[in-house]
């Protein structure tokens, strides 16, 4: 005999409550610039290792846009917004340049670079940006941003994914920070060169997103001339 037992169907279960959409518009493409300035030039420097996570996209992609014989520009993070600033910024140097005829100078870049990062605070570029060159003077200059345009000029800067890590060591070896009984002395460029490689040389040893080699731009009022160094590559 079959059972005559009524079937019961449960009911239906409908989650009505609220739900959580995460949107992240930013990808962290590593890279790492350091800058020093010395009394008649400026040295500014990039790794060249570009990748996301664990894996490398190309070991060759310099970090370096020369803006101009006397200004050159460090950029890294995402790299897609650091491609989109500096065309904008190319874009707006020519317009000077065919306006006023004349380049336009290292501290009037770092005044535009600063009113453009600062009019795109509210969805910024996530970008560390490092502007090194000459001044009016002939004497070399650092610019570094936030990313909402606050500019700052010192005499030597870290900047991208091991920044916390080169800093430190230029506040030791350059700006001889805490340190007693010790004179200072304007640093030549020599020994300012000596010093990026060995903070670079260090980062590669801590860091996976630098790395594979080092291209230095060396300005003075004879223009702008490149180095390249090796790192490690694994």
């Amino acid at each position: 005999m079959t059972s005559s037992l009524p079937v019961f169907e449960l009911p239906t279960v409908y989650n009505v409550g609220p739900k959580a959409a995460s949107f992240n518009p930013y990808a962290e493409n590593g890279g790492s610039i350091v800058a020093i300035a010395g009394d008649d030039y400026a040295v500014i420097a990039s790794d060249t290792r570009l990748s996301a996570g664990f894996s490398v996209y190309t070991r060759e992609q310099s970090k370096l846009f020369k803006l101009s014989d006397m200004t050159v520009l460090g950029a890294t993070g995402c790299w897609c917004d650091t491609l989109t600033l500096t065309r904008i910024l190319e874009a707006r140097m020519h317009m000077y340049l065919h306006e006023h005829q004349k380049c336009m100078s290292t501290a009037a870049v770092a005044q535009m670079l600063s009113t453009m990062l600062y009019y795109k605070r509210f969805f910024p570029y996530y970008v560390a940006n490092i502007l090194a060159g000459l001044d009016d003077e002939g004497k070399g200059c650092i610019f570094s941003y936030d990313p909402i345009g606050h500019c700052e000029r010192s005499q030597f800067r870290a900047g991208g994914s091991a920044g916390a890590l080169l800093q430190p060591l230029l506040d030791n070896q350059i700006g001889l920070k805490n340190m007693e009984n010790v004179e200072k002395h304007p640093i030549g460029m020599e020994k300012a060169l000596a010093v990026l490689k060995d903070v670079f040389i260090s980062a590669a040893e801590r860091d996976i997103y630098t790395g594979d080699s080092i291209l230095i731009k060396i300005i003075t009022k004879d223009g702008v001339r490149d180095e390249k160094f090796p790192l490690r590559r694994d």
